[in-house]
């Protein structure tokens, strides 16, 4: 599962969908009853082999019609006694199957959430039984609660199914995890349970449909329906099943003689190629990285509507949010952390989380960690060092920005709700540990021990212990001390660091302190010092919260570098003068490093030395260090601006990046100098929509008149950084006659495009003269705040809707002041 993000700035502070849920407000109290609950892994008391469904829909009533067969047999002990995981279904029969003839059972459906179902006889473990269930799924009269990382869990879900919605397709698709399978087919809906299983599925002829396996068959019926079969012949966990059924095109590929297939919506299937090529290739880099082949038949990609999260991992049948599916002008302006990351995550998952799967939630990580790790992994392969290691950084950022994540376990057998553990612990810091491992243990060692891990529990569950053994298994290095700390502990160390210069010794002494509350972590890594121009690299270890490190040194070094290999999650507080962080700009040679020596030259650009810095960093090799640059440039300096002006008129015109070239833009409009409007213009002309969105605000800063005219000709087409341009032009500039446009754009946006115009547009309707278009604006306003309150959203849009409320009784608008008021108790009320 890759979670859906919300990233932007809002006084200041990065807000991501993890980050901001409920638990930001108030973590978890220990006096909790429910924390106060061991979760210990569900006992198997009936084990799941085979599951059969045969199924059909009701599009007008948002109902599954399904019969099932489900072969099971005890796990060890005999039993006479089937439990059945079953939300809120109409139950017609449950029979045990006999000679094929059904023998009806006697059950009880418990709060319609359960079925304990009386067997005929009792039951050993050598001893297969079969159990038909004809059954009616209600899913949208579902009360059920999501998470942070899944906004729904009624597991399967009608789009459109009336086709009243202009531009919506007509879709059905089901989200699985945690325990929402049972939303649509009675089963045992733990992780830890694996089944193989057949689906059959009727649906209307002219709709394509998807699920685990192969395609088995095909049979046109006489009355406009068809009947597809699907087979999954090796065995997975429940919550990894998986139908999609709609008007898709699918796009051919193959990852050696294995089918690797792309399901988009028609308009864009030309783009099949550009939005999932790299498939491929990825399967073939995780396969020899591990060295484990890609364990199924097929795998294939699906793209649709109102996806409840970012992406799933179904096995052999990954659905993906529609924010993947762009098109190639959208994709000049994607950078690694958008659709690309969540293609490698989820194809991770197809090993740790399907092959080998969480034997319990409380074991999450051994999923989800994984697949975050993952995302380093590729881009370290595909798009280089710096990638990696800023995907990596911006993870730990996220997971260090919320001080509840520090009181949490990585493996959490104490929780409230299941759907608690799916945070920035379980995936971002899981990620990062993992990272620490491959570093200490070296990357050999690292890969064999998870090849070990994967080949020894393939097809069944696993938990975070016997990763632990595998590791020790390959390396023959104890790892007790690495899993009690990161795995069984909580928090992360607070590391001060100072240095002190010894010139009658020649001696250098390096301070180590941990100042976080609680044990000191064991701490193995790297320090380089820099002096006479060259460069000796020292691995430690840090046992004591407080320890003293001494180095010889000819001359007094130029540098100290403190975790060299820029691994350790940890909140660093370095003693670094400018200086050294000048040097450790131009000498150091990982993204972080430089980083680093910009964060800390930005605020000093009286300095030379530190306008050295920025000055280099325009150019710097990776684009996210020249975009954090040109972002931090202090263009009121004279000697800054000199520099660098022309260093941005360049890079905005020539840039290999399309945001490079978009952040240079608006720093130069900013500047409001004259002869720039050429470039401006000329940037018109871009493909790229980030380019585009930039020159439009540059030019409105100067000409506002000039881009409001120029807005209006990019009306038809305009996405992401363009539509947010137009808006705030819009917005600052504009009137009644461009609340339609703003309207819409703000109604059709996905979530996170909702998110980043969400002030323009609050803005404009606080402005609006029609009461009608205020009323629109505060009600679409209330809507958001409520759908995605989950996420720690309703501050923000409560401040904003207070924000129209003050303004609108300034007019003595009474009714929208009123409407705004009862709009802010509404989001606060649910």
């Amino acid at each position: 599962m890759k979670k859906t993000t919300l990233t932007g700035l809002v006084a200041g502070i990065v807000i991501t969908a993890a980050s901001l849920s409920p638990v930001m407000a108030q973590a978890p109290k220990a006096e909790d009853p429910l924390m106060k609950i061991y979760r210990a892994t569900p006992s198997r008391i009936n084990d799941l082999i085979h599951t059969k469904l045969d199924v059909r829909f009701d599009y007008k009533k948002r109902y599954l019609y399904g019969k099932e067969w489900v072969t099971l047999k005890p796990h060890f002990y005999a039993t006479d006694t089937l439990r059945l995981d079953a939300k809120g279904m109409d139950i017609k029969n449950i029979s045990v199957v006999k000679n094929g003839k059904n023998i009806p059972l006697k059950y009880k459906y418990q709060d319609s959430l359960s079925l304990a179902i009386q067997l005929d006889k009792v039951y050993h473990n050598n001893e297969n039984y079969t159990i038909y269930i004809d059954y009616t799924s209600k899913p949208n009269q579902l009360h059920v609660k999501g998470s942070a990382a899944i906004n729904d869990a009624k597991g399967l879900y009608f789009i459109n199914p009336d086709g009243t919605e202009k531009d919506k397709p007509t879709q059905i698709w089901t989200q699985g995890e945690t325990e929402s399978s049972s939303c649509w087919f009675p089963t045992i809906d733990q992780p830890q349970q694996k089944t193989t299983d057949e689906i059959v599925m009727t649906v209307p002829a002219k709709y394509v449909t998807l699920s685990n396996g192969r395609l088995a068959s095909q049979k046109v019926n006489g009355d406009g329906t068809r009947t597809d079969t699907w087979k999954m012949e090796l065995p997975h966990s429940p919550y990894l099943f998986m139908m999609a059924v709609g008007d898709f095109k699918i796009f051919h590929d193959k990852w050696r003689n294995k089918p690797v297939d792309y399901y988009l919506e028609p308009k864009y299937a030309p783009y099949a190629k550009q939005i999932f090529g790299m498939t491929p290739e990825l399967i073939e880099f995780y396969s020899k990285t591990l060295g484990v082949d890609y364990p199924w038949n097929k795998y294939a990609q699906i793209v649709v509507r109102d996806y409840v999260s970012g992406a799933m991992e179904n096995t052999s049948a990954t659905l993906h949010g529609a924010y993947v599916q762009e098109t190639p002008r959208e994709l000049l302006d994607a950078n690694y952390d958008a659709g690309r990351s969540t293609i490698a995550h989820e194809l991770f998952h197809q090993w740790f989380g399907d092959l080998v799967t969480t034997e319990s939630w409380s074991n999450t990580t051994v999923n989800e960690s994984f697949a975050d790790f993952s995302e380093m992994l590729w881009a370290e392969h595909k798009y280089g060092q710096d990638e990696a290691d800023a995907h990596s950084y911006t993870a730990m950022v996220n997971y260090l920005a919320n001080p509840a994540n520090k009181t949490k376990n990585l493996v959490r057998f104490h929780y409230v709700d299941k759907e608690d553990v799916f945070d920035l612990v379980t995936y971002q810091k899981g990620g990062r540990i993992l990272n620490m491992l491959r570093n200490y243990l070296g990357k050999d060692a690292f890969y064999k021990g998870l090849g070990i891990y994967l080949k020894t529990n393939a097809f069944k569950a696993g938990e975070a212990q016997q990763l632990r053994l595998a590791l020790e298994e390959a390396s023959g290095r104890d790892l007790n001390w690495f899993f009690n700390q990161w795995y069984y502990g909580h928090g992360n160390p607070a590391l001060t660091i100072s240095y002190k210069w010894d010139d009658a010794a020649k001696k250098e002494t390096v301070y180590l302190q941990q100042t976080q509350d609680g044990n000191a972590f064991i701490l193995p890594m790297a320090i380089d010092v820099y002096a006479g121009g060259k460069k000796v690299h020292h691995n430690i270890w840090m046992n004591n919260k407080a320890d003293t490190l001494t180095f010889a040194s000819a001359v007094k070094p130029d540098l100290v570098n403190v975790d060299g290999n820029k691994v350790l999650l940890a909140e660093k507080k370095d003693s670094k003068t400018l200086d050294e962080y000048v040097f450790q700009y131009f000498n150091a040679p990982l993204y972080l490093d430089r980083f680093e020596a910009i964060d800390h030259a930005t605020p000093e650009q009286g300095n030379a030395g530190a306008q050295k810095v920025m000055i280099a960093a325009l150019k710097d090799k990776y684009y996210g260090l020249r975009i954090k640059a040109i972002r931090g440039l202090n263009m009121a300096n004279d000697d800054v601006r000199n520099a660098a002006q022309p260093i941005l008129i360049a890079l905005a015109q020539t840039d290999d990046n399309t945001l490079v070239r978009a952040a240079a833009i608006s720093v130069l409009g900013k500047l409001k100098a004259a002869g720039m409007m050429t470039l401006f213009k000329e940037s018109l002309k871009n493909q790229s929509y980030a380019v585009q969105g930039s020159a439009l605000n540059a030019i409105s800063l100067q000409e506002p008149a000039q881009a409001l005219e120029l807005a209006k000709g990019f009306e038809k087409d305009n996405k992401g950084n363009l539509t947010q341009a137009i808006v705030h032009i819009y917005a600052t500039g504009g009137s009644g006659a461009q609340w339609p446009f703003v309207y819409k754009q703000y109604q059709d946006a996905g979530i996170q495009a909702k998110f980043n115009m969400i002030k323009e547009f609050a803005a404009m309707t606080a402005k609006m003269d029609k009461p009608e278009y205020v009323m629109q604006g505060i009600d679409a306003l209330k809507d958001f705040g409520i759908k995605y309150k989950v996420y720690g959203i309703a501050p923000v849009v409560t401040g904003l809707l207070n924000d129209v409320k003050t303004q609108r009784a300034k007019i003595n608008d009474t009714a929208s002041a009123n409407a705004a008021d009862e709009a802010v108790k509404a989001i606060n009320a649910k």
